[in-house]
């Protein structure tokens, strides 16, 4: 089976939830008439950072999700992007939701706060990995600090994912730190990865973009620069088999030893 997947990298306005879904909804329209079956959003992508209003930007989140569900009906598209959702102590989660064809098919809260910034006191972190069954195949999901941590991508890929989604906000200047871990992610764990990155000055960061789609064996099948704009990519499981079938990495695991 061989689909398309895109992500749509863009400047996040702080705050301005309005505009970043009248952003969407066209950038949405645009992929799908260029075949994308798969679309990822950058992390916090309906409100950013905002976190003076970030407790009642939460409480619009349903309804910002009821509209993708229409969006993803409209465009027989596969939405993952994350957004604030309620954790009902003062503080929100940043929660990825995974869109399927209308149906709210998963939802992941972002398990790694990135506390040099501080989103440890105003987030609750989650808990637990999400693979989410999908129209298109099983598609784990993490988001932006949790690159760093290997153990969640490859716990996804043992349980059967063939793509790894990541929605991010990641600042310059680690924009190497951003394509090695991804590719890293991809090559170890031989599958595909699709990681929208915002771009441009929000808030206080500058973020350089760089939304990637990769291939099982680290090569960078499309890189949306610096700029906003979006990417899209064929993704063959066909190719991915063989590729596995090749290198047998899985087969020769000793996890007894580790």
């Amino acid at each position: 089976m061989d689909i398309c997947a895109a992500a749509i990298q863009f400047t996040v306005q702080q705050g301005d939830l309005a505009a970043n879904l009248t952003y969407v909804r066209a950038a949405l329209g645009r992929v799908a008439d260029q075949g994308a079956q798969l679309v990822v959003l950058p992390e916090m992508w309906s409100t950013g950072f905002s976190y003076r209003t970030l407790s009642e930007l939460a409480q619009q989140t349903d309804a910002v999700v009821a509209e993708l569900q229409e969006l993803s009906a409209r465009h027989r598209l596969v939405i993952i992007g994350s957004q604030p959702e309620p954790a009902g102590d003062g503080r929100v989660y940043n929660t990825a939701h995974i869109i399927d064809n209308g149906s709210l098919v998963a939802r992941y809260r972002k398990l790694h706060l990135f506390s040099l910034l501080g989103e440890d006191r105003a987030f609750k972190g989650g808990e637990g990995w999400c693979l989410a069954e999908t129209s298109l195949g099983k598609v784990g999901v993490i988001i932006c600090y949790d690159l760093r941590f290997p153990e969640l991508s490859r716990r996804l890929a043992l349980e059967g994912a063939r793509l790894i989604c990541v929605p991010a906000q990641w600042p310059k200047p680690r924009q190497e730190h951003w394509r090695t871990l991804l590719r890293a992610r991809a090559i170890e764990n031989q599958l595909y990865v699709a990681a929208c990155n915002a771009c441009g000055p929000i808030g206080k960061l500058d973020l350089f973009g760089m939304s990637m789609i990769i291939d099982p064996k680290g090569e960078v099948l499309a890189d949306a620069g610096e700029q906003p704009g979006e990417i899209s990519a064929p993704l063959s499981w066909e190719a991915m088999d063989a590729w596995r079938a090749q290198i047998p990495c899985f087969n020769d695991r000793r996890p007894e030893q580790y």
